[in-house]
């Protein structure tokens, strides 16, 4: 049990290792994201599923669902809202984008309640 609780945790420094290096090596904010959250939510999954596995021990499982269960929601909730900041502060490069989606909704905000802050 341990080799694989072991193997677990080089599995999840090695999502670590990559995120910071994709945090410190792309180019802007929205390529950054994708950087910080992946490797970092599968990294603590396989933390927790080592934690589990070197305990050996059912009752420790429902105390450390709740822990993923919570990081699978907000990871994603917060990365737009910083993304979509990125993206109305100009903190991104254009030629990097394959389709603006966001564009066409924001003009159409923008016509419907031109008085809105941006």
């Amino acid at each position: 049990m341990t080799l694989l609780a072991d193997l677990l945790l080089l599995g999840a420094a090695l999502l670590t290792v990559s995120a910071g290096i994709g945090l410190v090596r792309f180019p802007d904010a929205l390529a950054r994201l994708h950087a910080a959250t992946k490797p970092q939510v599968l990294g603590l999954l396989l933390v927790l599923a080592a934690i589990a596995v070197a305990n050996g021990r059912w009752d420790l499982v429902p105390a450390l669902i709740p822990v993923a269960g919570l990081q699978l929601v907000t990871v994603p909730v917060s990365a737009h809202i910083v993304a979509r900041s990125a993206y109305r502060t100009g903190n991104y490069r254009d030629d990097l984008l394959t389709e603006d989606e966001l564009a066409p909704a924001i003009a159409a905000a923008d016509r419907e309640d031109p008085d809105r802050p941006a």
